[in-house]
């Protein structure tokens, strides 16, 4: 195992002994089995016959085993909106998508930028226990974009912060940024960018294109993230540390990528489900649940950021998970606030998209939502290999099981679904975290066992 810094994760109080029975890891072979014994993976094949005559035993009907997901962009919107999403409704969500580790995002009220509210939202995910909830640090003050955060602080804190991001905002300044990338270097902590210049999109509320013009709505170019994408490529290239771009939307930007990673530049990226599948044609009901930012774009730019998935241009799949009450969305279309549900339909759109057309296989799944974000983001126990010896975070999928989104069914607080009503035909079954079930879909209404909580 990578000799990654420690999380601060908690192990919960012994697991016992949990029999995933017929169950095809990567689905991949025959069924087999696989034993897990107080949160580590202890043996896979046949059930062993000195097994404990008081394990879990739980069928997985042929179904896929994968590494648990990681998703290293949400927003869980504690402290501050509680509102509209928690610490603990958003781990419900993240469970029944699958995910065993989560990074939510510095805006909230407070910002995320002192150790003490970093630690307090560290300790309430691990309170509620149903995956690792990891506070991300802003990179300036207030996200003010005037002053650089104490990242030593918050990287030394009980939180063990390793990543820091103003999203929702950008670093505009470059010399700011510059510092920024100086500092994180000493750190080994990762600056993750909401590539957006501010001058090129104020008023701007859909992509800048034809369907904005004939809907009259102010356009958001392009060139407004592939300007900072570029930018930060140089920055990155010069300053030697790690920077990762934020739901990258644009053909230009994957572009952008290509050439950064044919240089050496140490720059990754990811991109969210909405972008891997809807376009701006959204728009023509003015329905503020399809106001993102970035905008959804055209249709070369979807084809641009599927290829950039398969070929590793981009390296991963992140929500961008951003719960809105109905009084902020329910508005006029350019008044409607940013943002989307995406953790708990994520797993069915990338399915949809890749394994389900034959484009790419479950091993590619594992990788873009699960390894490649653990290895991003420095996460030692998360994103592993299934293999003994490797802690037990895992999920079981159904890639055959017809399901239809509907917002009386969600976990999340929030109703900002923007696929309320479409048909998916793969369905996380059960997540595990540490060898504790924290979602069981075949449970009484699919909800988490009173045994989960740790």
């Amino acid at each position: 195992m990578t000799n990654y810094p420690a999380t601060g994760a908690q192990a919960p109080a012994a697991a016992g002994t949990i029999v995933l029975h017929n169950v095809r890891p990567y689905g991949e072979g025959e069924d087999t089995s696989v034993t897990i014994t107080d949160g580590v993976i202890t043996h896979i094949g046949p059930v062993p016959e000195d097994v404990d005559p008081t394990a879990t035993v739980i069928e997985g009907h042929s179904r896929v085993l994968l590494p648990g997901l990681v998703d290293m962009h949400v927003h869980l919107r504690e402290p501050g909106r509680e509102d509209t999403e928690t610490i603990e409704t958003g781990s419900q969500a993240a469970a029944k998508g699958g995910f065993t580790a989560v990074f939510t995002m510095a805006n909230t009220a407070p910002v995320l930028d002192q150790p003490i509210i970093a630690e307090s939202v560290w300790a309430k995910g691990q309170k509620v226990g149903l995956c690792d909830v990891h506070p991300v640090g802003s990179i300036t003050k207030g996200l003010e974009g005037k002053t650089l955060t104490e990242f030593g602080m918050l990287r030394n804190s009980d939180a063990k912060v390793r990543m820091f991001s103003d999203d929702g905002k950008c670093v505009t300044d470059p010399q700011l940024m510059r510092r920024a990338l100086e500092y994180a270097k000493g750190l080994d902590v990762l600056l993750a960018q909401h590539a957006e210049d501010h001058r090129m999109t104020e008023g701007a509320s859909a992509h800048e294109g034809q369907t904005a013009a004939r809907l009259g709505l102010r356009g958001w170019p392009r060139v407004a993230e592939e300007s900072i994408v570029a930018r930060d490529a140089l920055l990155a290239r010069d300053y030697g540390n790690r920077v990762h771009i934020c739901h990258a939307s644009t053909t230009g930007t994957v572009e952008l990528l290509k050439w950064a990673k044919t240089q050496g530049i140490p720059l990754t990226a990811e991109v969210t489900p909405h972008h891997l599948l809807l376009t701006d044609s959204k728009l023509e009901t003015y329905d503020g649940l399809y106001r993102v930012n970035p905008p959804l774009r055209e249709s070369h730019d979807v084809a641009a950021l599927r290829e950039a998935l398969l070929d590793g241009t981009i390296d991963c799949v992140a929500t961008d998970h951003a719960p809105h009450g109905s009084e902020d969305k329910c508005v006029e279309f350019e008044h409607a606030k940013p943002g989307m549900l995406g953790l708990e339909s994520s797993l069915a759109i990338v399915a949809r998209i890749f394994v389900e057309s034959g484009l790419a296989d479950w091993r590619f799944v594992a990788r873009v939502m699960s390894e490649k974000p653990a290895e991003i983001t420095r996460l030692p126990d998360h994103g592993r290999p299934i293999a003994v010896g490797e802690p037990a975070n895992l999920t079981i999928v159904d890639p055959q099981s017809s399901w239809t989104s509907d917002n009386a069914q969600l976990a999340s607080k929030s109703e900002n679904n923007p696929y309320a009503g479409e048909e998916f035909h793969t369905q996380v079954a059960l997540t595990v975290l540490r060898g504790h079930v924290t979602y069981d879909r075949d449970a009484a209404g699919g909800r988490v066992p009173a045994a989960a909580a740790h």
